[in-house]
């Protein structure tokens, strides 16, 4: 057989039988370092664009992370650029850290403290590689020669941070490969390196990386704790980890690692990286959070979080990745729907959550309850609503950017290129904003609490239908409530409001109001929005707007049949 599994060898097992790690328990966050813009950048087929990073970087300070590695400046001159950018465009809070990797090379560890210099504090993160295939097969050496690059790398960045004082350094080191590495010579090689730092006074990191995920979670959790156990410098310095997901379990791994000692995780939003990913960050940290511990991450506006990575990387999000994907709060089984609806309506605020099929609630991560129920499209949406709301002022119920994303892909494609913000609003005024055709508002009368019709209101309409002003009356209570059932009555349609909802598209006396409305008019959905510097105007002509839709294919299906007819 050519698919033949003898070729391979299981992970060799680490002997400690009185293991620690299985009887505890996270009860506080890691300290966490985003890897977005390095790991995560050079994983991409094209590189962010400085605008890409400089988004991607207010996001990860806005999200609360304390330590960002920002590239590999020696060797990359954009990512040297782009850490210049930082530094003289004063875009580093007083308590964010930035980090860089560089390999042990004096000439790589010289440019990468040029591309730092000014910093207010900086991590320079050294590495080399450490595993058996890496020694015999790539750099042809032992364990004393690869010893020996890792300690001199040690020694050069002591020394060049030494040239630089005004800077608040940290030191880290990561045997590349460490969880395929002999264990007891992880220890031995991070013991020379930490022995060359101990004296120093900086903040010292050993990161171990599962830089290739070669076994199960546990042996990897073995290894950390046999680490932490054995290394003579314990206490000098933070231990963390770095864990891929070529196995699919980065996440299980990196939680197994805390608990078997690892004080700091490296890994990037919804897990962007080589091969089949990083660590993700935003599982990770919302893992903590459904346990009632605090990830010290504001995870609270997810649709921002997609919307930003996905525009940064060019990579859609799965509709099922845990917390994030548009699916993972639906249910379309009827009895978890009603097992849903039942819990949430004895959920009370006082009490710890309990909702049948909801780990957590979605209104933590800015998810309408709707969302459980009611959305069932794959679309990806989270960029064309990010651009709408932060360029344009919209904010889109979630059954609109579903209908607007589709639209938006779908010019995307005839044009077979990447749509600018100026041009994702075209198509969202060309779809969605033109007032129709044939159905234009033209003025209205409204009696609120009107005695003769039981307090209700009144609402009297004029507007234009295919070249003749038509009148509708109706009441209700409200005047979208009195336009639809005036609407049912004038052209005998059944006409409900599934959704609706409008706000202020900026502040300010000249501030216009917009008005989104979903309605379904004999069994078919239709969708009406519109703009006016007065709500109630906005509110009845996005009816007019949906309702327009309806009449006008009556009127194309009344002349096919005449025509059908002659």
């Amino acid at each position: 057989m050519s698919f033949d599994h003898r070729k391979y060898r299981p992970a060799a097992q680490i002997a400690i039988p009185d293991r620690q790690w299985p009887s505890r328990v996270i009860t506080s966050a890691p300290d966490w370092c985003s890897v977005d813009l390095r790991d995560g950048n050079q994983a991409l087929v094209e590189p962010m664009t400085v605008q890409q990073k400089l988004r991607m970087w207010d996001l990860l300070v806005k999200l609360g992370f304390k330590e960002i590695e920002v590239g590999f400046p020696s060797a990359s001159q954009p990512d040297f650029d782009f850490v210049r950018a930082l530094i003289d465009g004063d875009r580093i809070p007083d308590d964010v850290t930035i980090q860089v990797l560089v390999q042990a090379r004096e000439e790589l560890i010289v440019r990468s403290f040029e591309a730092l210099r000014g910093a207010k504090k900086a991590i320079v993160h050294v590495y080399n590689s450490t595993s058996p295939v890496q020694r015999e097969r790539v750099f042809g050496m032992d364990k004393a020669g690869i010893t020996a690059i890792a300690v001199q790398g040690a020694k050069w960045v002591r020394d060049y941070a030494a040239q630089n004082p005004d800077t608040e350094w940290s030191f880290q080191y990561s045997p590349e490969s460490f969880s395929s590495t002999e264990v007891d010579y992880a220890v031995e090689i991070c013991d020379a390196v930490i022995e060359q730092w101990r004296d120093s006074g900086r903040p010292l990191i050993i990161n171990l990386p599962a830089t290739v995920e070669c076994a199960t979670p546990n042996i990897f959790a073995d290894q950390v704790e046999y680490f932490c156990r054995n290394s003579r410098y314990r206490s000098d310095y933070r231990v963390s980890i770095h864990t891929h997901n070529d196995r699919g379990c980065g996440v299980a791994a990196a939680e197994l690692a805390v608990m078997a000692g690892a004080d700091r995780i490296e890994g990037t939003l919804l897990g962007n990286g080589e091969r089949t990913g990083n660590m993700d960050i935003v599982t990770m940290a919302m893992n903590l959070y459904s346990q009632g511990v605090d990830p010290k991450l504001d995870f609270s506006n997810m649709d921002e979080i997609i919307a930003v990575v996905e525009h940064c990387t060019t990579i859609p999000l799965h509709p099922r990745h845990p917390y994030a994907g548009d699916l993972v709060f639906t249910a379309f089984s009827g009895s978890h729907q009603d097992a849903i609806k039942k819990c949430m309506a004895r959920q009370r605020d006082d009490e710890h959550w309990q909702v049948a099929y909801l780990p957590i609630d979605p209104a933590d991560l800015n998810r309408s309850y709707e969302a459980v129920i009611r959305i069932n499209s794959q679309s990806g949406k989270g960029g064309v609503a990010w651009v709408l709301e932060n360029d344009f002022g919209l904010q889109m119920p979630r059954w609109l950017q579903i209908d607007a994303s589709r639209k938006v892909q779908a010019e995307a494609e005839a044009r077979s290129g990447e749509l600018s913000p100026k041009q994702i609003w075209s198509v969202f005024e060309d779809n969605y904003l033109a007032v129709s055709e044939h159905c234009a508002l033209h003025d209205y009368s409204l009696r609120q609490n009107n005695d003769k019709h039981g307090g209700r209101d009144q609402l009297t309409l004029h507007f234009n239908q295919f070249g003749s002003e038509i009148a509708v009356t109706g009441t209700g209570e409200g005047a979208i409530s009195a336009l639809v059932n005036g609407w049912r009555q004038r052209f005998g349609d059944t006409v409900e409001i599934i959704d609706y909802s409008e706000h202020a598209m900026n502040s300010g006396t000249e501030s216009l109001a917009i008005a989104y409305i979903l309605l379904s008019i004999n069994g078919q959905r239709y969708i009406g929005i519109a703009r006016h510097r007065d709500v109630v105007s906005a509110s009845l002509q996005a009816v007019i707007n949906a309702a327009a839709q309806s009449l006008h294919q009556r009127q194309e299906q009344e002349e096919v049949l005449e025509s059908q007819a002659g």
